[in-house]
Formats: structure tokens, C-alpha cells, sequence
């Protein structure tokens, strides 16, 4: 789950992470007020959307008056920001963090995550914030200091030491440091979070360590033990096809393709999105059913793909496993003619009574085209298509 930056940086201060003085506000005037409430000669207007690149799309904005602040804050409240992680639609902008102008002396990077390929977090540190990390990553690397945590001991001060002399720091600024990363460990740590990243994290010509921006996002699976987090869940900034396939128990993630998935198990839809890339189609969605696809399990998964206006085809991949083959042939028949399905449909099922699943599919009366292999299958809703 992800989160607006003025929540994490809520956070941020319950973990006694250093961030600048701020306050949300949703109208002009509420922006206003936010701004001599907090007091001081120069403001930061920030529009609040789950995407990265916010000031190059023109949504942050320094204000050195509270006119200004008025003006910048009329002008980004509604406003369709596009960035490059919002894509060519962009997000409406409906909320706005109103910041403290800060004295920055040097901007720097500072995110935590889990490194799959290790099973540990990895803090990693970077001399170059304030622009993207991918961007560093591909250009210049050895900028980028990364510190493994054994989750057995956790971190230690000589870790956080060591990023720090590598940024450079020294003197109070490196004290600084050090406190800001252990504590922003324990912050990632306590919220279950998969990813905190500051950037830019800024070093005030004052020595002091602040977060200037602030991302957080949380695993799913632990929000169970969090309902303070799950209460910062904003629906407004989610695919409306995600949030709608949740209330049906199906994993449903939009893309930008047109050929609709509908898959039983994260692994053989991750392989069926790849093989269709390889036919030369493009994927419409990942979306995983389930080990019990029946008829109203697929009936659903149709009508959450089909509320997609650029679906032009749909490949229905299915190994009966958990469930025999033919009783998912029924739930697919079953649920075309309930919901009177107008695109072309490629079926490959394979397991348990695929070949009795065949027949029925083949006898059904239905234009289903019916595959016996998943490349035979990506072959055959490519060729559709064109």
C-alpha cells in the first residue's frame, strides 16, 4: 500500500525522524492559513499524488509570500499532474502538504527496501539526491553505498556510521546522520514498510539532517497489525479495476496492453504475460483467479477485464491442479453467455480432464478458440488481433 508524503512523514515524527514543519490542506484558504500558522519568510506547496517527479510536472512550488502561496496553491489544487510514474493520464491533484522552507546546503539520497535476491533489507546511500535513484543506478553506480541488514541482529552503529563517512559528512552533520538512518531503520522496520525512501535527505548549512521528501509504502500482508496505516489508504489514487477485483478476491494489476489475461496463480500469469510479449502482443492486465476458478470466480474476472475499453482479445490460461479442467471449461462457458462476452477468446487448459474440457469448450456452440499449448495459445490471440 502507498501512502501521501505528509502521512509518511507523520510517521516520520512518531519515530522522531527529523522532516520540516508542515501541514496538509485541501482547499486555498486551508493552504493559506497552513502557511502562517507555520510562520517564517518562505513556503514549499506541494501537490500530494502517489508519484514520483512531482516538481518537474510543475506541483511543487517555493513560495515567498503568502500571496504567492495563494497563487500556488490555486494553481496546483485540481491540477492534472503528469510525471513520468503518473503516465500520459496524469493524477488530479486534491490535497497539498504546505512546508517550511528549509536552508539546504547539500541534497543527498537515503531509501531502505528488501533485497529479494539476499532475503535482507539493504539501506542504500547516495551522494547524488534529489534526482531519480534508477537514473543514478544506470549512470554511475559506485555512487551508490549499500549496507546488508542481518535480520537476526538488526542494524548496527558502525553501519550507519560507515554510510554516513561515505556520504562525506563530518562533525555534527555525521552525528546527525547516524541518528536519522538508525532511526529511519526502526521506522521501516516497526510499520512493516517494503520501501523508505528520502529523497532528497538535505543537510541544512545549520548541520542539521531533515527529510525532505518522504516515500513510504507497506506490505500488504502486515496491515492486519497496522489499522493506523490502513486508515491512510487513499482510494482515490488507486486504479479503480484494482480496488474493484479486490472486493472479489482477485489479483488484478492494469497495464497498458490490449490483450486481457486470466490466469490461475501469480507464477504461470507472470509466464503467460511473458509469452505473450514474445508473440508480439501486449498484456492488458495480470490477473490470477485463484487455485478454485469457477464460474462465478471467472465470471467476475471477465467483467473486471472487459471494464478495460482497450481489451480486444482474451487469453484465458488455466492448469487444473487444485481444480479439474473441465469443470473450469463449464465456469467459462457458463459465465460468456451470462455476461454475453463480444471479444475473441483463446482457452488453453491444462491438468486434470483438459481433454474432456476440450470438448466441452469445442461443443459448446461458442467461437472459443482453443489452444493446446501457451505458445500455441499466445499465437492464436495475437493472430486475432490483427
Amino acid at each position: 500500500m502507498k501512502i501521501h508524503e505528509y502521512q509518511a512523514k507523520e510517521i516520520l515524527r512518531k519515530f522522531k525522524v527529523p522532516v520540516p514543519e508542515g501541514m496538509v490542506a485541501f482547499t486555498v484558504e486551508e493552504a493559506v492559513s497552513a502557511a502562517e500558522k507555520i510562520g517564517g519568510k518562505v513556503w514549499v506547496v506541494k501537490a500530494q499524488i502517489h508519484a514520483g517527479g512531482r516538481g518537474k510536472g510543475g506541483g511543487v512550488k517555493v513560495a515567498k509570500s503568502i500571496d504567492e502561496v495563494r497563487a500556488y496553491a490555486k494553481q496546483i489544487l485540481g491540477m492534472n499532474l503528469v510525471t513520468h510514474q503518473t503516465g500520459p493520464e496524469g493524477r488530479v491533484v486534491k490535497r497539498l502538504l504546505i512546508e517550511q522552507g528549509i536552508n539546504i546546503d547539500r541534497e543527498l539520497y537515503l531509501g531502505i527496501t528488501l533485497d529479494r535476491a539476499q532475503s535482507k533489507n539493504v539501506i542504500m546511500v547516495s551522494t547524488e539526491g534529489g534526482v531519480e535513484i534508477e537514473k543514478v543506478a544506470a549512470e554511475t553506480p559506485e555512487k551508490i553505498l549499500k549496507e546488508t541488514i542481518d535480520p537476526a541482529v538488526g542494524i548496527q552503529t558502525y553501519q550507519a556510521r560507515k554510510l554516513a563517512f561515505g556520504l562525506g559528512l563530518q562533525g555534527d552533520q555525521l552525528k546527525n546522520a547516524v541518528k536519522f538512518i538508525l532511526s529511519l531503520y526502526k521506522t521501516y522496520e516497526d510499520t512493516d514498510a517494503s520501501l523508505a525512501e528520502i529523497n532528497p535527505l538535505v543537510v541544512t548549512k545549520e548541520g542539521s539532517v531533515i527529510a525532505l521528501d518522504a516515500k513510504m509504502n507497506f506490505d500488504d500482508n502486515a496491515l492486519y497489525r497496522h489499522p493506523d496505516i490502513l486508515e491512510y489508504r487513499d482510494l482515490d489514487e488507486e486504479e479503480p479495476l484494482e480496488i474493484e477485483a479486490s472486493k472479489y478476491n482477485l489479483n488484478y494489476i492494469k497495464l497498458d496492453g490490449n490483450v486481457g489475461c486470466m490466469v490461475n496463480g501469480a507464477g504461470l500469469a507472470m509466464a503467460t504475460m511473458d509469452i505473450i510479449k514474445l508473440a508480439g502482443g501486449e498484456p492488458a492486465n495480470f490477473l490470477d483467479v485463484g487455485g478454485g476458478a469457477n464460474k462465478e470466480t471467472v465470471a467476475n474476472g471477465f467483467k473486471i477485464i472487459l471494464s478495460d475499453k482497450n481489451v480486444k482479445a482474451i487469453l484465458i490460461n488455466i492448469f487444473g491442479g487444485i481444480v479439474r479442467c473441465d469443470r473450469v471449461a463449464q465456469g467459462v462457458i457458463d459465465a460468456v453467455k451470462e455476461i454475453n462476452v463480444q471479444v475473441p477468446i483463446v482457452v488453453r487448459l491444462e491438468g486434470t480432464n483438459a481433454e474432456e474440457a476440450g470438448v466441452l469448450l469445442n461443443e459448446s456452440g461458442l467461437k472459443f478458440e482453443v489452444a493446446q499449448s501457451l505458445q500455441e495459445a499466445a499465437q492464436k490471440v495475437t493472430t486475432v488481433l490483427n
